[in-house]
């Protein structure tokens, strides 16, 4: 073993040697314990190892190359020895090395090359509580790979923060270790009251002042490179070095933050979450926190994904603070209150439960599982995701119907690039190639352009790729565009066309094609699903063939173009916001897109008529490209959507005269009162429920909605009883009264909840008691009328009227109505039409 200066880990690495030596491990150990830059060290010359490699997984770049940096330095080598490094696009790997350095990328493809690992002893997971979909990929395969090929094989998951149990449990009961971090203590402080919302401002401000309170090098956290570059503005002209750190920058500049300054100055490091990785910047004694991180999230209702600014968990903000106690005692200044602490989580959220599982579901295609029920997971993937991703994968043909991976799937998975992109950039020809690697790199990579406050970025992507190649050719930046980030799309964009060439040399060929297509052709091969066509009437605003809709950011130049195709949109609100996208003709989507174009009949409901009608149209997913009015045939089944109209507008498609409306309610009211006759439901629920079985025999051959309202209702739903019902009804209920006078009166059964009769007064004259209905159960309300048909009494007693009430009302009518006859018996008088008293012939007696 090499004589190094001491550290916390030191404490337990013969215990970590031996449980390994009996099977895999857990290493909880908190920052600044040493585990990273220690234990492959120290495990490196372990008789279990028997000389074989390690592989150590980072989950960030910059994190794999500086952890791999330390460990050489500790050996006294360079890169390339003994430890080495891989990450996306760049290799230090020499035929000495026996600790490689890894991100968790990498593994997934050497496990798919060479499912045994051969020559493999030890795959270390290292900062595994940020549980990255691909850490959570890596570490199945890899424990599915230990089950099945290698049972030598051993398996280390190292984490600060994450609930170790688990984590055991998953892999077969592995030892648990715990080791003690460093003892250096960090002061935290919460703001006195509630920052402003603004978290650069609240960040300046507290930069400012621990400037003034507090030596040493500062580390700040914010949420996005956006809000960095910001906060570098408002905080230029301090006597201070400012270094951003995202995953953004080369690595150059990555590695000019994480080293101290050679000219003694003091630093102020404006981070992302990268740094919260275990690696020691040197130097660092005071934390400035936002507590704020921004992550991508997968929505698999649209198959979109919206970047959201959240509250980071207190695991996370204890691995931030914990950055300032490292090397000695630290400050750790947190931009929210102590009561906005216990609204914040314990742990993150694991990226495999957010995120499109597309790349993931096409990983274990190519591993030969189908479900991912059949490996180990600490969090299975949502079933709403996978079947999201499934279905892009089959769209894509990375997938064929029994969910087998294609030859097309294979080649995907060997490309560091969402299978849509894959797709893009096997799918170009050889003229194409250079386009189609170009607009991987601008879509993989950080966006060039700079935002501008108040004013959204433009979505074209065409702008990026002149700037792409304007600086390629030398030929300047255009205003408005990081030259950094050109650069680093630059290298993406020359490895990609590197891939993509021997790809086509190895069999993965394109059909050759005449022209050569323009970038928004090209883009249709990898969002087929996200070709938008602009609304009617709405400059800005976009639907999707995926059927969702989308909308440009106001007075955007693509806004003149009837077609999209968008690569990059933000899934919140209605509309998706489209952040980057080029235009495609319609000529170009036939060509393109030929095999997803639909021509059929399509018999829909037409509301200016108000009737059925049939249109010809050629449709891209939802979206319509062509359509021409045609005329119904027979077989269109017009009657159809006839009645899902009237079903939606049942009040008012219906034309509902009186004499329906009383027949429900005659029929409601049988069945409250007869329940054993097997009376229908006539409610308008039912009625509505129903409508294709009562309706629709009477509807069949017309298409109009004027037609239908043309229908006598009463007589189809009296058609719904049979003759019984219908005589019971009418004995029962019956649409009118006769009144003592032989006058027949209607029954109002619609006006309220008792049927109600209203008649003259004197026409009941000689009635001793109320009418009564279903067979005497139910009386009705009368309602007695004055002469000018004014209510003077409503009842359902009439003979407690004549009894009690009528003498009082016969005063009031005599006064009023002095010439018509108001008996002073009513039960015993002549029932009379019209009331008038008679007149008595010329000698006749009084």
């Amino acid at each position: 073993m090499l004589n190094f200066d001491p550290l916390p880990i030191d404490a337990i690495l013969d215990d970590l040697r031996a449980a390994l030596s009996q099977g895999h491990g857990v290493l909880h150990a908190p920052t600044g314990s040493g585990k990273s830059t220690r234990v492959p060290l120290a495990l490196l010359d372990a008789p279990w190892l028997a000389g074989q490699r390690i592989l150590m997984l980072q989950p960030r770049r910059p994190a794999a190359r500086m952890t791999a940096a330390r460990l050489a330095d500790q050996l006294g080598e360079p890169l390339g020895e003994r430890v080495g490094y891989q990450i996306r696009f760049e290799r230090r790997i020499g035929p000495r090395t026996r600790i490689e350095v890894v991100t968790e990328g990498i593994l997934t493809r050497r496990l798919q090359r060479d499912p045994t690992l051969d020559g493999v002893g030890l795959v270390i997971f290292d900062e595994f509580h940020e549980r990255g979909l691909t850490s959570d990929l890596g570490l199945a395969l890899t424990l599915d790979s230990a089950r099945g090929l290698r049972p030598d094989l051993r398996l280390l998951i190292m984490s600060a923060t994450l609930e170790a149990e688990p984590v055991a449990g998953l892999l077969d009961n592995a030892r648990l270790l715990r080791a003690e971090g460093r003892s250096f203590p960090v002061e935290i402080r919460y703001a006195e009251r509630t920052p402003d919302s603004d978290p650069v401002r609240a960040l300046v401000a507290g930069a400012r002042q621990v400037l003034t309170e507090e030596t040493g090098d500062i580390l700040a956290f914010l949420p996005g490179a956006r809000e960095i570059e910001r906060a570098r503005e408002a905080l230029a002209g301090a006597d201070i070095e400012i270094l951003p750190l995202h995953g953004a920058l080369s690595s150059a500049e990555q590695d000019r933050a994480l080293r101290p300054d050679g000219r003694g100055r003091r630093r102020l490091i404006l981070a992302t979450d990268l740094a919260e990785t275990s690696l020691t910047i040197e130097g660092i004694r005071v934390v400035l926190d936002s507590g704020l991180t921004r992550k991508p999230r997968f929505d698999p209702g649209s198959g979109l994904t919206r970047l959201v600014t959240e509250s980071i968990p207190r695991a996370s903000a204890d691995q931030r603070a914990g950055r300032a106690g490292r090397l000695a005692p630290g400050v750790c200044q947190r931009l929210w209150t102590r009561a906005q602490e216990h609204g914040r989580p314990e742990q993150r959220t694991p990226e495999i439960l957010e995120s499109d599982l597309a790349p993931l579901a096409l990983e274990l295609a190519l591993w030969g599982v189908k479900d991912p029920a059949e490996l180990s997971w600490l969090d299975p993937p949502p079933a709403p995701a996978w079947n999201q991703a499934l279905e892009l994968l089959r769209m894509l043909g990375a997938l064929d119907r029994r969910d087998s991976i294609t030859p097309l799937g294979r080649a995907l998975a060997d490309l560091p690039v969402h299978p849509r992109l894959g797709v893009m950039l096997l799918g170009a020809t050889p003229t194409e190639r250079q386009t189609a690697a170009d607009l991987c790199a601008l879509i993989s990579e950080r966006d060039p352009f700079l935002p501008e406050p108040g004013r959204a970025r433009p979505a074209d992507l065409g702008l990026r790729l002149d700037a792409l190649r304007a600086a390629r050719e030398r030929r300047g930046t255009p205003p408005g565009v990081d030259r950094r980030r050109l650069d680093a799309i630059e290298r993406a964009a020359r490895q990609l066309h590197r891939l993509a060439e021997r790809s086509a040399s190895s069999g993965a060929r394109p059909a050759e094609t005449d022209s050569v297509r323009r970038p928004g052709a090209l883009l249709a091969l990898a969002y087929p699903d996200r070709v938008a066509q602009r609304r009617a009437g709405a400059d800005e605003r976009y639907l999707l063939a995926a059927g969702t809709g989308a909308e440009l950011p106001r007075d955007d130049a693509l806004a003149i173009h009837p077609y999209l195709v968008v690569a990059a949109i933000d899934a919140r609100g209605r509309d998706g916001r489209i952040q980057s996208a080029l235009p495609i003709s319609e000529d170009e989507l036939r060509a393109e897109l030929a095999e997803r174009l639909e021509p059929r009949r399509e018999v829909f409901w037409d509301n200016e008529r108000a009737a059925v009608a049939c249109r010809a149209i050629t449709r891209l997913g939802a979206m319509a490209l062509e359509s021409r009015p045609v005329a119904l045939a027979p077989e269109d089944d017009a009657s159809t959507y006839l009645i899902a109209h009237i079903r939606e507008h049942f009040s008012e498609a219906l034309d509902w005269l009186e004499s329906a409306r009383q027949l429900q309610a005659r029929i409601a009211l049988m069945r409250q009162h007869d329940p054993a006759g097997d009376w229908p439901d006539f409610s308008d629920a039912a009625l509505r429920e129903h409508l294709d079985v009562w309706l629709n025999p009477w509807i069949a051959g017309k298409t109009r909605l004027s037609d239908v309202q043309r229908l006598d209702l009463s007589a189809i739903l009296l058609d719904q009883l049979s003759w019984e019902q219908r005589q019971r009804l009418d004995q029962q209920v019956p649409r009118t009264f006769v009144t003592p006078a032989g006058n027949s009166r209607p029954i109002d059964y619609v006006s309220g909840e008792t049927p109600i009769l209203a008649a003259p007064l004197q026409e009941f004259f000689g009635l001793s008691d109320t009418p009564r209905l279903c067979l005497g159960r139910l009386p009705v309300l009368l309602h007695l009328l004055s002469p000018a048909r004014r209510p003077m009494q409503v009842t359902q007693d009439l003979a407690g009227f004549w009894a009690r009430g009528y003498a009082e009302v016969r005063k009031e009518l005599r006064g009023r109505y002095p010439k018509h006859h108001w008996p002073e018996d009513p039960t015993q008088a002549q029932a009379l039409i019209g009331g008038l008293r008679r007149r008595r012939a010329p000698g006749s007696s009084r």
